[in-house]
């Protein structure tokens, strides 16, 4: 892999080993579908997997498990329609693997979202056939892709057999360890000419019941001829290649579902789309448009390996959310739809891509959030089942919100299926709360927040106090059975039940999500505050009890330290040395030590520390306000203590959880480099081994930009202003980004060392105050204003730094 330059992701050579972590970061999407970048001559087998996944669309089935009936909603394998494959007249088809490759280079061009590819095979005493591909997911039309083969016999004359399908024979079967579990979802395939150069295939899943259409067009300077095939739409052309000179095949596509709105059958739709769209010339500069305005509002100028790094994780942000997504009922696929680990589900990974999105594509943001709105009643129906008031959203969220985590999972490892309690994951309700208040807080979207906004909010404050147990010993309320987001311990060492108490990330954030509820509902306009009172029977003593409870949540500490849950620092201390130098690397502890015999729920270590991660979403000041709301000081040697602790037993199982100590760490100005780049390389480095190809991680991809949007530069939006603190990062010196606020298209904000400079477009807009540590400067629309830091000490950890 190379990173030719900040618009070029390349690969040179071909290797098998590498084939499904090149899928997904060559993966091309638009936000409403996205395809994986598989060689469109390779079916799915071992090594290559062409999968297409629609934003939102699931199928759930039932499967039999480890003696058990278990049931499993998937993000969906659709029909494959990048297929093209080609062979010497008579002969095998040509892929990599059958025939000699003698050069192979594949390359993402970022600015303009096209993958590139370039292939010469030798054909025995037939010469040398090269293959150039251009392949595009249409950014500006989002139902539209398209690739285009170029053949050029360099050598000698051959006669090439050309075949382009849709291929609905497909599974769902992109990750061994799901195998065992049933992954055929689509059902009533069937196949059909729709006149010159143009086929169809239209399926439906099996379950849900999603209607599918596909519409194939191929082009070419020979005749296409259809061809009835099983399960697969086929086209058939013969190229008569001629030493020298390039023969070219286009195949344009269109997809729907009956998910999309303003259509009512969408086979018809894919056939009328696929009519009418431009050649392929006219699709690319289209497509090549909508890119570059894309990329002018998500802006980002950093430089070095950092920098292209970056820029391949703003491009599948992206394409996993983009402005199309505004259109859609989808929530955030933490994996993106590049591949299908965690089931394509929905889970908190929200919490690290909203704070990008919301200064760069509020209502993309505003979307995500409806998604969550919608599930409201489900969360409510979810918390009643449990005995509780409120909403309780699920861990894992699909299509309507119920709770799909798995009842079991696969430790490769050992080869058992063991019972999953990450469903006790409860702060992901705390994490949609936090979104809300940022979305807003960025946006100025009073309506929101007044609203949907106002309504969620309420009802997990709801939830978490009636989620507190009063304990007369402590004088404390206690939130007990609850799993953090460390993962890693689900219960306490030889217990019988699932479950931990006072996780510390949990109760902190349910403070805060009773704080700030209490504040938002005093701020409501009168009539709005009546309505929402009186529909959800809201009453003073209620509304008291929130108060208390917000004081009085119990947050554990042992040590001088906080402690990830009560009873932390009891566990036993591991032997991090032995472990590695058994097994290597150790960074999926959890799977190690099961294999082994034992369990990370007797030792103090950790997945990610959750602790840690209350300084990553609030700042310095609002986590020692919060601490004090709750009775605690929280001073710079506590939180130093903290920070070291927990570096010190956590093996960084998560790809976040670089993100999270390099934002620490860089907040506190002590050596975070080492972190923030394991969080640069988690996917493009495969650092969590094999896990990037079946999907990328996309809440790290996200992490990472606003890592340098707001991490370095200490940036809040908060109380109708930009505040800065920004921190310096020796190996990120300079780096610049823009940025919609509030109404402000494209604020430009650029450090330089010791320079700020903060540039505002001209517009009708008021001018933005802007706050720094001991200072307040008003920029104007149509000015620059340029500011020298101060220079601050170093090494002075910061409570709650973030």
């Amino acid at each position: 892999m190379t990173a030719t330059a900040a618009s070029t992701w390349e690969y040179d050579g071909y290797d098998p080993a590498e084939e499904r972590l090149r899928e997904s970061l060559c993966t091309l999407g638009n936000g409403y579908f996205a395809t994986r970048g598989a060689l469109p001559e390779c079916a799915a087998d071992d090594v290559h997997y062409p999968g297409t996944y629609v934003a939102g669309c699931y199928n759930r089935l039932t499967s039999s498990v480890a003696g058990r009936e278990v049931e499993n909603e998937d993000m969906v394998n659709l029909p494959d329609w990048l297929s093209l494959r080609f062979r010497m007249a008579g002969g095998a088809w040509l892929t990599p693997d059958t025939a000699e490759v003698l050069t192979h280079r594949q390359a993402v061009h970022l600015d303009t979202g096209l993958l590139e590819r370039h292939t010469r095979f030798r054909l025995g005493d037939s010469g040398v056939l090269a293959v150039r591909q251009l392949r595009l997911v249409h950014m500006a039309d989002p139902h539209l892709a398209c690739l285009r083969t170029e053949f050029t016999a360099e050598t000698a004359a051959v006669d090439l057999d050309v075949e382009a399908a849709l291929d609905g024979g497909v599974t769902n079967s992109g990750v061994p360890r799901y195998r065992d579990l049933e992954g055929r979802h689509l059902t009533h395939v069937h196949t059909g000419d729709a006149g010159p150069g143009t086929v169809w295939l239209r399926c439906r899943t099996r379950t849900s019941d999603i209607r599918i259409g596909l519409a194939s067009r191929v082009t070419a300077d020979v005749p296409v001829e259809p061809e009835a095939a099983e399960l697969r739409a086929v086209q058939r052309l013969r190229l008569p290649l001629r030493p020298g000179r390039t023969a070219v095949v286009d195949k344009t596509v269109a997809l729907h579902t009956s998910r999309d709105p303003a259509i009512s059958d969408p086979l018809q739709a894919a056939v009328d789309r696929v009519a009418s769209a431009p050649r392929f010339d006219a699709l690319l500069r289209s497509h090549g448009t909508a890119w570059a305005q894309l990329w002018r509002r998500a802006e980002l100028d950093v430089p070095g390996e950092a920098g292209s790094i970056l820029r391949l994780h703003l491009f599948h942000v992206l394409q996993t959310l983009s402005p199309h997504t505004a259109d859609l009922d989808v929530g955030v696929p933490a994996r993106g739809l590049h591949g299908e680990a965690y089931r394509g589900h929905v889970f908190w990974d929200e919490l690290f891509v909203l704070p990008y999105l919301n200064l760069h594509f509020p209502e993309v943001s505003r979307a995500l959030l409806h998604y969550r709105h919608r599930r409201l009643d489900r969360a409510r129906a979810a918390a009643r089942a449990i005995g509780r008031r409120g909403a309780l959203y699920p861990w894992q969220s699909g299509s309507d919100g119920r709770e799909e985590t798995q009842q079991l999972h696969l430790n490769p490892r050992s080869g058992r299926w063991l019972p999953d309690h990450s469903h006790l994951q409860h702060h992901v309700g705390s994490a949609i709360a936090y979104n809300v208040w940022q979305y807003c807080e960025a946006s100025g979207d009073a309506e929101f927040l007044h609203t949907k906004g106002a309504e969620m909010l309420l009802q997990i404050a709801r939830f978490w106090a009636d989620s507190a147990v009063w304990d007369g010993s402590l004088g404390r309320h206690r939130i007990r059975g609850v799993v953090g987001p460390d993962e890693y311990h689900e219960a306490y060492p030889d217990a019988d039940r699932p479950g931990l108490d006072d996780n510390a990330y949990t109760n902190v954030t349910a403070a805060w999500v009773l704080t700030r509820t209490l504040e938002v509902l005093r701020a409501l306009p009168e009539p709005r505050r009546r309505e929402l009172v009186e529909r959800t029977e809201l009453d003073d003593g209620e509304l008291q009890q929130w108060e208390d409870v917000s004081r009085t949540l119990h947050v554990p500490f042992h040590r001088g330290v906080i402690s990830q849950f009560e009873g932390y620092g009891d566990l036993a201390e591991l032997d991090w040395q032995g472990l590695r130098e058994r097994h290597g690397d150790i960074r999926r502890l959890d799977r190690v030590l099961e294999a082994e015999g034992d369990t990370v729920n007797r030792y103090q270590a950790s997945k990610q520390a959750d602790v840690l991660m209350l300084g990553y979403l609030f700042s310095p000041a609002e986590l020692r306000s919060l601490f004090a709301r709750l009775g605690h000081r929280l001073d710079d040697d506590t939180w130093h203590r903290t920070v070291d602790y927990y570096l010190a037993r956590t093996s960084h199982g998560s790809t976040l959880s670089g993100l999270v100590h390099g934002w620490i760490l860089a907040r506190a100005r002590r050596g975070a480099w080492a972190y923030v780049q394991d969080a640069l390389k988690g996917d493009v480095a495969d650092l969590q081994g094999g896990t990037t190809g079946e999907g990328i991680h996309l809440g790290a991809m996200a992490g990472t930009l606003d890592l340098v949007q707001r991490g370095l530069t200490g940036l809040e939006t908060r109380a109708g202003a930009l505040w800065l603190d920004p921190v310096p990062l020796p190996e990120l010196s300079a780096y610049g980004f823009s940025l919609r606020y509030q109404g402000h298209w494209g604020v430009r904000l650029r450090l330089e060392h010791e320079l700020l400079e903060i540039a505002v477009p001209a517009s009708d807009r008021l001018p933005i105050d802007v706050r720094l540590p001991g200072r307040t400067v008003q920029v104007q629309p149509g000015d620059i204003c340029r500011l020298v830091l101060p220079d601050r000490p170093r090494g002075g950890a910061q409570p709650g730094s973030g």
